[in-house]
């Protein structure tokens, strides 16, 4: 079995335990950085439908679903129009890393909102806006600067938008959504000498949207 990962180095779903059960369930992926996240989900018996910007993304997606023999709706467009879904028709939404590539989460979350079911979980990961301050134990950009950042993942140069915290929290709310967890994982590899990192390089939300 594939385990559904929230950063390159974990944690998992495993891990966390955030998600929930998703069998037969109907789960919106958003981005398919990771191949693996979409046939993690489909194995554990959810209804999988992936949405990516990015044809190479989805076509690496696509073969390791082949390869797993299990089925996903593959989608090619925005992340933050999701107008192919109704409204309440989503039980789970889950974004492994691609949420801060958008230079407008906050439409994100809106869309997010309007497809998923009341109270139903939004779980999603970004890289931490702690981490992206600081390169090789220096500060090296301000925390509140929401310029955009070169980052690799997966081989692939990206952009992404940190975005400070309580940014994040006050976004979610407005967009009708209740945060109810918050995780900042302890990062798996040693920095240098062996030393613990500095900072978390993910961090991990659960929202759920409004409602019952």
């Amino acid at each position: 079995m594939t385990e559904l990962l929230y950063g390159p180095d974990g944690p998992s779903e495993q891990d966390l335990r955030i998600l929930g059960d998703v069998a037969g369930k109907r789960v919106l992926q958003l981005g398919c950085g990771d191949p693996t996240s979409a046939v993690a989900l489909a194995q554990e018996g959810a209804v999988v439908i992936a949405v990516d910007a990015s044809g190479a993304r989805l076509t690496r997606a696509r073969n390791r679903a082949e390869a797993a023999e299990v089925r996903v709706e593959f989608r090619e467009g925005d992340l933050a129009d999701l107008a192919f879904l109704r409204a309440d028709s989503v039980d789970a939404v889950v974004s492994t890393l691609a949420i801060d590539t958008l230079d407008d989460s906050a439409r994100a979350f809106r869309q997010v909102q309007r497809v998923l079911k009341p109270n139903a979980p939004f779980v999603f990961s970004q890289a931490h806006p702690f981490a992206l301050s600081v390169e090789d134990g220096r500060l090296t950009r301000s925390y509140v600067d929401p310029g955009p950042v070169p980052v690799t993942r997966v081989d692939e140069q990206l952009t992404v938008h940190p975005r400070m915290l309580s940014t994040t929290f006050t976004d979610l709310h407005r967009s009708g959504f209740r945060v109810d967890t918050l995780i900042e994982p302890r990062p798996a590899r040693a920095g240098a000498g062996g030393a613990a990192p500095p900072l978390p390089s993910i961090i991990v939300w659960r929202a759920r949207k409004e409602g019952s």
